[in-house]
């Protein structure tokens, strides 16, 4: 299942956020409804839209995206707009310094876009001018402590991981050799027994049964727990567990990029032989348009599934840094049959 934000509020903002970022309001409560949405660029159907339709049309359009070639979050800038717009020590200092008439005319430009809120950085106060003109268009305007690029980085961060495409998947996604492992398959296999055996030889819980996993960009999936089911496995037989409580904080891990699957399935003799016996099972995945490795391990009687599962998550790093052994083991088969044909 898919699911994504489509907008939230400046109140959200700043309940969720509020603290981390040092936010304390300054002027225009009475915006605190204004709304934030995704990051909107004007869209090729849109372009093409006003390429063949009159002006009547073109406003129309523009009115079903309000926003469009707005940014979430960035510094002042009259040419293009923000939806935060951030003000550090160089735009107030550039403001100070202009004559009156030219800084109102200045103001009245960036409200003229309508920003969902202002936030002056650097530990400055707000001018009274600013405060002002925030009151009467009921803009919010938030003063932080932090500097201008670490508002903006955190605020790009923070937006866009929450207005992110989101998809609950099956299974106990978890921290196994410091990379993220989703362990899939068919109920009743014994994912949450080995997701128990794993935490109790040090790996940790992000969450069982119903992963949420996030695109944060292009080719990076982040994977969360909800918050109903977090610290808790399903285990059959002992029914549901606290790991939190039972095994202690360090069990329990966030959030972690997706960079594995690991799928467990039935032993089948007919499909074992099918497996490539150097490069094993791997195959693509995609998630999101992300495409994410699987490797399957059949489940049978004596099969210490934590281990195998270790040794997964171990070689798939390997992998990610660019070795792979069974091109190695090639090599050094090809090297050792040419030293015996030219002997």
């Amino acid at each position: 299942m898919t699911e994504y934000q489509s907008q939230i509020t400046v109140a959200d903002l700043f309940k969720n956020y509020g603290n981390r970022l040092g936010l304390s309001w300054a002027a225009g409560m009475e915006g605190a409804n204004n709304l934030i949405y995704p990051e909107l660029k004007v869209q090729a159907a849109s372009l093409h839209a006003d390429e063949d339709a009159g002006a009547g049309k073109k406003e129309a359009a523009r009115k079903e995206i309000p926003q469009a070639g707005k940014s979430l979050a960035g510094y002042l800038n009259l040419v293009h707009t923000n939806q935060i717009e951030i003000l550090g020590r160089m735009e107030l200092d550039y403001l100070e310094v202009l004559r009156d008439i030219t800084r109102h005319d200045t103001i009245k430009q960036v409200f003229k876009h309508k920003p969902a809120c202002m936030i002056i950085a650097d530990d400055r106060l707000a001018p009274t001018y600013l405060r002002r003109k925030c009151n009467e268009k009921n803009v919010p305007l938030f003063t932080s402590p932090l500097s201008s690029g670490k508002l903006s980085e955190s605020l790009h961060y923070y937006l866009s991981t929450l207005f992110a495409d989101v998809i609950t998947l099956h299974g106990v996604y978890m921290e196994v050799m410091a990379i993220g492992v989703l362990i899939t398959g068919p109920s009743g296999i014994g994912k949450s027994e080995l997701a128990l055996e794993l935490i109790s030889r040090g790996h940790r819980l992000i969450a069982d049964d119903a992963p949420q996993f996030s695109r944060i960009a292009p080719d990076i999936l982040n994977g969360t727990c909800p918050d109903s089911l977090r610290d808790f496995l399903e285990v059959r037989g002992l029914g549901v567990i606290n790991i939190r409580r039972l095994y202690g904080g360090t069990a329990i891990k966030g959030n972690k990029y997706l960079r594995l699957i690991v799928r467990l399935e039935p032993l089948d003799r007919q499909k074992i032989i099918t497996i490539d016996r150097l490069e094993g099972s791997y195959r693509p995945v995609k998630i999101l348009d992300v495409e994410i490795p699987e490797i399957t391990i059949p489940v049978a009687p004596g099969r210490n599934l934590a281990i195998l599962t270790e040794c997964a998550a171990r070689n798939h790093a390997l992998r990610l840094e660019g070795y792979n052994a069974a091109e190695e083991f090639i090599k050094g088969q090809q090297q050792k049959i040419e030293q015996s044909s030219g002997g």
